[in-house]
């Protein structure tokens, strides 16, 4: 299926590694010009010349801004010099946060500082981005946002899914505002999907419970219909579409890419 992404532009928070990586990947694949933001330049060009490395003749073009999400300014410059460079951005993934949040604790141990960042990082953080990058989309009458969110908003096990439930109801109200610009605003709940974070989950879990690191790992396969853990590229795929011309009939949607993990009804 050709996405008729070819020629359009992409920025990306969290873009230096996981799902940010891999959607860029999956985006520049398709033609589109990808803005790969993160507050490390090292790490940012180690991902943009692992990503070129594989990408095949005739693909999009990777540049690297250094961006600090909780900073107002630091977005609007990394925005900025996106704009200088390919003339325009059509994408803007939101996917800059703390992997799995910083409260994951019970009430008596949750630290209130934690949640604070957690939810100015990734919820106020993609406000930033949006706000930056909407008077362009606008200008343009085009655009794609697409809010990486998380399954604990879905559930109740940890107070930093608090963060992911916030970015569901901002998806929506953006969606709202934004649409008559031909701008849509989705969120994709991506399950466990095999990056490196999630080793670290799995052993900061196995530590919590007792239990080795595969355990942990095999306990989530194990509740998981689909039987497996989730790869990035899975997830870029469904972000590609999401982001294209041809899902312009979708707005203001939150969707799961869980493998089935999820067992609540969503209407």
């Amino acid at each position: 299926m050709d996405l008729r992404l070819r020629g359009q532009t992409a920025f990306i928070t969290g873009g230096s590694m996981g799902i940010g990586k891999a959607i860029a990947e999956q985006l520049a694949g398709e033609g589109v010009n990808v803005v790969l933001a993160a507050r490390r330049m090292q790490h940012l060009e180690e991902a943009a010349a692992e990503i070129r490395s594989r990408l095949p003749a005739g693909s999009g073009e990777l540049a690297c801004v250094s961006v600090d999400t909780s900073n107002a300014a630091s977005v609007q410059a990394g925005v900025d010099e996106a704009v200088k460079r390919f003339g325009r951005i059509d994408i803007l993934i939101n996917g800059a946060a703390h992997p799995g949040g910083l409260v994951r604790s019970e009430l008596e141990d949750a630290d209130a500082d934690g949640l604070l960042k957690d939810i100015d990082i990734k919820v106020v953080g993609y406000f930033r981005c949006a706000k930056a990058v909407a008077p362009i989309m606008k200008r343009q009458k085009y655009g794609r946002i697409l809010n990486i969110g998380g399954l604990t908003g879905r559930g109740s096990k940890q107070l930093s899914g608090m963060r992911n439930v916030a970015i569901v109801h901002m998806t929506k109200v953006l969606s709202d505002q934004l649409g008559p610009f031909n701008i849509t605003v989705n969120t994709i709940h991506p399950g466990v999907v095999e990056t490196p974070h999630i080793h670290e989950l799995y052993e900061k879990e196995a530590a919590k419970q007792g239990l080795t690191a595969q355990q942990v790992e095999q306990n989530y396969i194990s509740i998981t219909p689909i039987r497996r853990v989730l790869q990035p590229d899975e997830i870029a795929s469904i972000a590609a579409f999401m982001t294209s011309p041809k899902a312009g009939a979708i707005t203001g949607e939150s969707i799961g890419a869980d493998g089935g993990i999820t067992r609540g009804i969503f209407l």
